[in-house]
């Protein structure tokens, strides 16, 4: 049995006439019980036609409906016609299912289309995408119009309620959109071999529908509200849902009755279900770099249109990565970056230091690489074992000598932002080679080490102008050490501010960067060779080997 009231009665009646299908009608009598809306179709129309005792009262019913028809309100110069008052008639009482008009109230989302052939449909649209998932999101787009055809039967309704004193909130109406998941839930997950529908997961099942026939069902609000729809650049329509509803909020229901056919004309057609979209939420995946290559960037080097370098760092780990997650596209980020002639070493990778191994500044390597990042977009496979981490990261190892990655491991959104906490308070080490056009001794660098906590104002780079503001921005060199080489060249380690230009404190460019390396050492200098040892960010957290 239906869980209706008495006081339903009048209600039943005038929605069936008005050509509502029975779930719009158990919407509009706030039926929350989501089992009375899986019953069938026609079985549940049975029994409202039943309750309101239709077969029994059929011509004292068509009396009734001609007596709210006259209370109908029509756009001016547009009246209701007798034939449109006997299809409605017919809609909601007499014909047969296949004969069954069109809903006027959900365009026929929850009549065919909301059945096991529709599940059947959409299971197998989401089993040939072959997505990798234990749950899903089942989402339901409509088109705009159907608001303003539920708002003009909630008013059609709400008349009828206010002569018996009861108030009939819009907020109470059931939403097509829940109807329309309680009904199609259980179906698709039956399909789908028993996975959970729930209400928040990761993967999700979209479903749109449109119906171009009463598109124009919306256009009475442009002239009424019309600060509610302003063009935007990436929709087709200024009649979207939110304008619709933020429209349909604000009119009054006096306007509303005079510029719109309460209750709705009946459709001829149902609404078009669109291709289903199916959406797994971004998968992030986390690690550390070293690159041992000085003709390689970050990330692809392009410039005027035109590629300069064959590879990247971000393309060596991401390709991989991409293979094996199946994803549409990436995000790569990291901790800083650094230039396409500068190394980043770490984790004691003692053969690829400097050009040649002897001249190793410290005896060993503090950090493990630089931390990145990679977010994939729409992966179709989303989890993965320890061992399969372990061997996608082998997997990036083998495929080139330019780089290598450790601590590859699935991180979650929140996670990523501590590789960005504190970008310029972090510290950085570095290994320099420096060339000085005066012959120097042991002695001329022994002052260096005591330099603790150095202030550099830095002027925006000219080799960087073009793509950072001009500014003068101060950053620390917290410590210094330096070993002799030969006469005219020394290893120079440096601890420093994130965000310090080192190449500029080298050679000064043009006098930008106070104090610099020439001015310390009273002589003309340049760096030849530049590593960085380490990125001071404890992120993310290192793998067991």
């Amino acid at each position: 049995m239906l869980p209706l009231k008495d006081p339903d009665r009048p209600v039943i009646q005038k929605l069936l006439a008005a050509g509502c299908c029975p779930r719009c009608v158990l919407r509009f009598c706030c039926v929350s019980i989501q089992a009375a809306y899986r019953r069938p179709h026609q079985e549940t129309l049975t029994e409202l036609r039943a309750f309101i005792g239709n077969t029994e009262n059929a011509a004292s019913t068509d009396g009734n409906n001609k007596s709210h028809d006259a209370t109908v309100s029509e756009p001016p110069g547009d009246p209701p016609s007798k034939r449109t008052r006997l299809e409605a008639g017919l809609c909601g009482a007499e014909q047969s299912e296949e004969q069954e008009c069109v809903c006027v109230a959900c365009l026929g989302v929850l009549q065919g289309l909301c059945d096991a052939p529709q599940a059947v449909k959409i299971a197998e649209t989401v089993q040939a995408q072959r997505f990798d998932f234990s749950s899903l999101v089942l989402s339901v787009s409509l088109p705009a119009q159907m608001f303003v055809r539920e708002h003009s039967c909630w008013l059609h309704v709400k008349t009828e309620q206010s002569e018996k004193s009861v108030a009939l909130s819009k907020d109470d109406v059931i939403p097509v959109k829940e109807a329309y998941k309680w009904v199609m839930q259980s179906l698709l997950a039956k399909e789908l071999g028993g996975v959970a529908v729930v209400t928040r997961s990761p993967f999700e099942v979209g479903v749109e529908f449109l119906h171009p026939e009463t598109d124009a069902d919306c256009h009475f609000l442009a002239s009424t509200c019309r600060d509610c729809f302003k063009p935007t650049k990436n929709k087709q329509s200024v009649f979207t849902r939110m304008a619709v509803v933020k429209a349909l909020e604000k009119i009054s229901d006096v306007i509303f009755l005079q510029r719109y056919p309460v209750p709705p004309a009946p459709p001829s057609s149902r609404c078009v279900p669109q291709d289903v979209q199916c959406v797994h939420a971004p998968v992030f995946i986390a690690g550390r770099y070293n690159k041992f290559c000085r003709s390689l960037p970050q990330t692809p080097w392009v410039i005027d249109g035109e590629r300069r370098m064959e590879s990247s760092v971000e393309e060596l780990i991401a390709t991989p990565v991409l293979s094996r997650f199946r994803a549409d596209g990436f995000h790569f980020s990291s901790s800083g970056r650094e230039d396409v002639d500068v190394r980043t070493l770490g984790n004691g990778e003692d053969d690829f230091y400097f050009e040649n191994p002897d001249r190793r500044m410290f005896d060993s390597v503090l950090a493990a690489g630089r931390p990145f990042a990679v977010e994939l977009l729409n992966p179709h496979r989303s989890t993965f074992s320890r061992e399969e981490m372990k061997q996608l990261q082998q997997t990036i190892n083998s495929s080139s000598e330019k780089i290598r990655v450790r601590d590859l491991q699935i991180v979650t959104r929140e996670a990523t932002g501590r590789m960005k906490e504190g970008e310029e308070e972090k510290t950085k080490s570095y290994s320099a080679l420096v060339w000085t056009q005066r012959p120097l001794q042991k002695e001329d660098l022994d002052f260096i080490q005591d330099i603790k906590d150095l202030t550099l104002n830095q002027k925006t780079p000219l080799r960087v102008l073009h793509r950072r503001t001009l500014a003068v921005r101060q950053r620390v060199v917290h410590s210094m050490s330096a070993r002799l080489l030969d006469p005219h060249h020394f290893l120079l380690g440096l601890k420093t501010q994130a965000g310090t230009y080192i190449k500029e404190f080298v050679h000064g460019d043009f006098g930008r960067t106070k104090p610099n390396m020439c001015a310390l050492l009273r002589t003309d200098a340049d760096i030849l060779e530049l590593d960085v040892e380490s990125v001071d960010v404890d992120w993310p957290p290192p793998v067991p080997e």
